[in-house]
């Protein structure tokens, strides 16, 4: 869509007699004073402005003080033709036609979540934003050229820099939940990566990589939002990953959202979402040629089918994802896929066989997912407590409660809402035996079922 050009901020440029060279400096210098040095504004800069785009927070105020100094009055942002553009309320939920607007609406994504905005804190879970991000994701023809004609040169050492970041920041998340890292991550996308996006000078290669960098970093806030059990906020930031995923042209990672997207769904007690985000999931891991992630969203089908107890889909789906995790092939497969092992695989078996009521399978499978990474805390507290869930529906009341008490020790250092829902399950599983002495010890032992 063709921006209207800024007559009035033209006609305030003429009226003090700047240039744009001279009035990009001022900024610049301006924003050094008030404890902003990073500002690398110029005359292109400038004349973009006047073109019709809209400067990033906070130039505007920068702008009115700088006119104001020189005219002698005061000067409001409506006075430059940049007035105050109040946030949508459904921000995040579209999945975007262009790359421009797609970069417009995650950066004020991460700046609307940076200031704790309340309509995201409070959103809810939108099945039909979930469906038609999916839809757009698959139809929406392969972008352009994701290029960038900011004044701030984009490199390789950037993008190495965001991948680093988010490595270690994951590895956070799965020792200590999400809770403990998630403003830290929205700030850096909101200070470091949203600058590079917006302001950026970047070609079609480049900015592919850069896509994909911020698309995992992205997604990555999102599932910590998940583990808070914030699912509208974490459902608008997967979209906008998606919607990232698709400027980078990365059909891999975009297969590896969706299958978080569905994942989130069964979670929520979604399963007939679940389904077709995972059957979604599944076509861009064929594309993708990414087998285990092929193998990630069957299980994920399995799941659903389970939670809607269907119990021939979910074996054939169980058998589907067999197949392809043995196809996975040394050296070939994403990083980002790394933790899809056999641990894991077995895990999302155990909560197959869990929900469909199956204890013998349910332990069967619980105990092959601890032979699991040790960094991997939160997932080895829910395999617990999968395997005391399958314990207890196998008659095993004793070894269920022992192994209840591993659970609950890991939950104690974590912050994270679904560590809470899952110790609340178990409490639940436990109750009809509360006046058994395994079940009258272990309450002994740990207090009441509760990390907190």
């Amino acid at each position: 869509m063709e921006r209207e050009p800024n007559r009035l901020l033209q006609r305030l440029i003429a009226e003090a007699g700047f240039t744009h060279k001279g009035l990009a400096r001022r900024l610049n210098d301006l924003g050094a004073a008030r404890g902003l040095p990073g500002l690398r504004y110029d005359h292109s800069s400038v004349l973009r402005w006047i073109a019709g785009q809209r400067p990033r927070d906070p130039v505007t105020g920068l702008l009115a003080e700088i006119f104001a100094l020189r005219l002698g009055r005061a000067v409001s942002p409506e006075d430059l033709g940049l007035p105050a553009v109040l946030t949508p309320l459904d921000l995040g939920q579209e999945f975007n036609h262009t790359w421009q607007e797609g970069i417009t609406t995650v950066t004020a994504l991460w700046r609307g979540d940076v200031e704790r905005r309340r309509f995201l804190l409070d959103s809810t879970f939108a099945i039909g934003a979930g469906s038609a991000g999916a839809v757009r994701w698959l139809t929406l023809p392969l972008e352009g050229r994701p290029e960038g004609r900011g004044p701030r040169r984009v490199g390789m050492d950037d993008i190495a820099a965001i991948q680093e970041v988010t490595r270690s920041f994951g590895e956070l998340d799965n020792r200590f939940g999400g809770g403990r890292v998630r403003p830290a991550v929205v700030k850096y996308l909101d200070t470091a990566v949203g600058p590079l996006l917006a302001e950026g000078s970047y070609a079609e290669n480049t900015g592919k990589a850069l896509a994909s960098a911020a698309a995992e970093l992205t997604r990555l806030a999102g599932w910590m939002a998940y583990d808070l059990e914030q699912h509208g906020l974490a459902q608008r930031y997967l979209i906008q990953a998606l919607r990232l995923a698709r400027g980078a042209g990365d059909h891999g990672l975009g297969g590896e959202i969706l299958a978080g997207m569905s994942h989130q769904a069964i979670y929520i007690g979604q399963p007939a979402h679940a389904l077709d985000l995972a059957r979604a999931a599944q076509l861009s891991a064929r594309r993708a040629g990414v087998f285990a992630l092929l193998a990630e969203t069957h299980v994920l089908e399995a799941h659903a089918h389970a939670a809607l107890d269907d119990r021939a889909a979910c074996a054939s789906s169980l058998h589907e994802a067999e197949l392809s995790f043995d196809r996975r092939r040394a050296g070939h497969e994403p990083d980002w896929i790394s933790y899809f092992d056999e641990a894991y695989l077995s895990a999302k078996f155990a909560h197959c066989f869990r929900d469909l009521g199956d204890g013998p399978g349910t332990v069967r499978h619980a105990r092959r997912s601890l032979e699991m990474d040790g960094r991997y805390v939160r997932g080895r507290m829910f395999n617990l407590s999968l395997l005391s869930a399958g314990l207890l529906a196998s008659g095993e009341l004793e070894e269920a409660c022992s192994v209840a008490v591993e659970a609950l020790e890991l939950a104690k250092g974590l912050e994270s809402a679904r560590t809470r829902s899952y110790v609340a399950d178990l409490r639940r599983r436990l109750d009809p035996h509360a006046a058994e002495r395994p079940v009258v010890e272990l309450n002994e032992r740990v207090g009441e079922l509760n990390p907190a």
